[in-house]
């Protein structure tokens, strides 16, 4: 077997070959997650230390490695791991989520907050909350798994009302955001009025969910978000090949070989899925979806956002926004602070693309 040789093939790009086969990446799209995930253990293993009772990050690897003492291991195990944990699955799912919408739509607006599928989302699982929970019929087991599966019904709803509305004779990126800005604002406004319907404990506990809240994740809330992950993830996954092909435009892709309509379809529905699933678990966490994409895409210098990238990404961010509130402002919902540092960017995602359409 010949030597493994690492060549310079393109800029910006390494091609490395081993026998036969050769392999052409660019080196950021391999870092950035990399260096992602360091960063990420380290934020986890802070943000799971925090509390009355501190643990240092040291001891927090050790116990989660299989070391520690009993005390340390109740309280990491059964207090704060299954928060942390959910901040990881929420997180890379509405990064991964994220970056196939934007794909698809070749628009950096376009995300399941924008888009309304977080919104929708949050219709189908309020409902049950608050209208359920009214008649008595969300209790035990229901509530484990009744308002994940509604969340994900909402989502999966709007996902096909968003494909339906913008769907004429192809499906255009600049359409399908206006559509989503439509269907976000039915999704608000239904989701308040369904705040009125039920009593003030079933309201409250719906107005909490809205901001986005990891505090009362517990383990009964990690196994279906996980389970739906383990399959939603790989699917997404085996699905994101024809992504490439998808941003040259509906000619080109068809040119590739790529069923352009199919494809769209069936990538739009697993993202659309992702983000109820997530949505579900924890709430609209709101701009995750937006911004870690567009920040691994800067990172790694990419044409289109890195799939795997935008997951660590996505999940780094969330859990340092987690471990931020309960520094600063412990009381404070984790989605109330990435609303109020997406806003900012949101804004200059408009303006940005405004000049882009000038030029």
């Amino acid at each position: 077997m010949r030597a493994l040789r690492d060549v310079e093939a393109v800029p910006g790009r390494k091609q490395v070959r081993l026998g036969g086969l050769t392999w052409t990446f660019r080196p950021q799209v391999v870092l950035v997650p990399l260096i992602g995930l360091l960063l990420l253990v380290l934020v986890a293993a802070l943000n799971i230390g925090r509390g009355s009772s501190h643990i240092e990050v040291l001891d927090v690897l050790r116990t989660l490695l299989g070391g520690g003492d009993r005390r340390e291991t109740g309280i990491i195990f059964d207090l704060r791991l299954p928060r942390t944990l959910a901040g990881i699955l929420v997180g890379a799912a509405f990064g991964l989520a994220g970056a196939i919408f934007q794909t698809i739509a070749r628009n950096p607006l376009a995300s399941p907050d924008i888009l309304g599928i977080t919104w929708g989302a949050g219709v189908g699982a309020v409902a049950l909350i608050t209208v359920g929970g009214s008649r008595g019929q969300v209790s035990g087991i229901v509530a484990e798994l009744g308002v994940p599966l509604a969340g994900l019904a909402g989502g999966l709803f709007a996902g096909l009302l968003l494909y339906a509305l913008s769907w004429r004779r192809g499906l255009d990126g600049y359409r399908m955001v206006l559509v989503g800005i439509g269907l976000s604002a039915i999704g608000y406004n239904v989701v308040y009025w369904l705040l009125t319907l039920g009593d003030v404990d079933d309201a409250t506990r719906a107005t909490t969910w809205i901001v986005g809240n990891l505090a009362d994740v517990g383990w009964e809330s990690i196994g279906p978000v996980a389970a739906a992950l383990a399959v939603l993830v790989p699917a997404t996954l085996v699905c994101v090949h024809t992504l490439g092909g998808l941003q040259f435009g509906d000619d080109t892709a068809r040119g590739l070989g790529i069923r352009v309509d199919a494809a769209r379809g069936t990538l739009l529905l697993l993202a659309a899925a992702l983000a109820a699933v997530a949505t579900a678990a924890a709430g609209p966490i709101t701009f995750v979806a937006l911004a870690t994409p567009q920040i691994a895409l800067r990172l790694a210098r990419t044409p289109q956002p890195p799939i795997v990238g935008s997951m660590v990404l996505g999940a780094l961010l969330t859990v340092s926004a987690d471990l931020a509130t309960r520094l600063v402002l412990p009381d404070l919902p984790v989605g109330v602070l990435t609303a109020i540092l997406g806003a900012p960017y949101l804004i200059f995602l408009f303006v940005r693309s405004r000049k882009e359409a000038r030029t």
